[in-house]
């Protein structure tokens, strides 16, 4: 792995230094839109919309919309000092927090810092530190010319960046179906939670795999081969009449399957 950046992980009066890295990458299948008749791929332009002529890049500035088709221009430069004000690559842990108060919501994407060797024994104090405390450490941090809301939480021996949305990013969930004033009875409450127990293991993450991806690729292979391609009919969902019916059926189901787990 390439870091993205080189700086430093700061909280009260310690400074480490760290290097940070992506923790994720996407594996979806990626298409390219063709030319029907020949199968060329299909190229995009950047054109001014005043002429129609296409715009070289080093001729392409942006621009912040203050009002419908008025803009003010910034440089690369000024938006860059804005990001991180000025000063160094630095995640500045501002406090810490109990991991069990950050609603996963705000998380938006995961980072991994690494210590320079110089600063890996400080680094190990405050991972195990905040692995028995249970907290996470609030911060802010410039990635790419922006300032971000993070969070800093242990993840076995490595500390991961998580870079969260601001709380005015976060939308409510303002929707007229939940203020319906809906009976739940206290039987069905509790039939849903032995589906839930009955339901409840540990998570493995082998065990989840991207179907999606799996048939694509494999379609893929096909035509490359030749064979031909058969789409399976898609069954129509089946309508819950029944709620109750529904859940005490998934019950027994699922006790089923885990007593001929327990037994195999």
């Amino acid at each position: 792995m390439r870091p993205i950046w080189s700086g430093a992980l700061s909280f009260g009066l310690v400074t480490i230094p760290v290097r940070l890295y992506r923790a994720t990458t996407s594996r979806r299948p990626r298409f390219r839109q063709l030319r029907r008749a020949d199968h060329s791929p299909i190229r995009y332009r950047k054109v001014a919309q005043a002429d129609g002529v296409e715009v070289p890049s080093e001729d392409i500035v942006r621009g912040y919309e203050v009002d419908k088709g008025r803009y003010v221009v910034f440089t690369d430069e000024e938006i860059e000092a804005a990001g991180h004000q000025g000063g160094p690559r630095i995640v500045d842990v501002i406090e810490f927090v109990d991991a069990t108060e950050i609603d996963p919501i705000y998380y938006r994407a995961s980072y991994y810092l690494e210590p320079d060797s110089t600063g890996q024994k400080a680094y190990s104090i405050l991972c195990q530190a905040l692995a028995e405390k249970n907290r996470i450490g609030l911060a802010k941090v410039a990635i790419r010319a922006r300032m971000h809301l993070a969070a800093v939480r242990p993840r076995d021996d490595v500390l991961v960046l998580e870079t969260m949305y601001w709380p005015d990013e976060v939308r409510a969930a303002g929707f007229e179906t939940l203020n319906g004033g809906v009976e739940v009875r206290e039987n069905e409450v509790a039939m849903a939670e032995m589906l839930i127990d009955n339901l409840t293991g540990q998570f493995d993450p082998a065990a989840w795999k991207d179907a999606t991806r799996e048939r694509i690729e494999e379609l893929a292979r096909k035509k490359i081969e030749g064979e031909e391609i058969v789409v399976p009919d898609t069954p129509e969902p089946t309508r819950v009449v029944d709620l109750l019916e529904a859940l005490k059926a998934s019950v027994e189901a699922t006790r089923a399957q885990t007593a001929h787990r327990q037994a195999g």
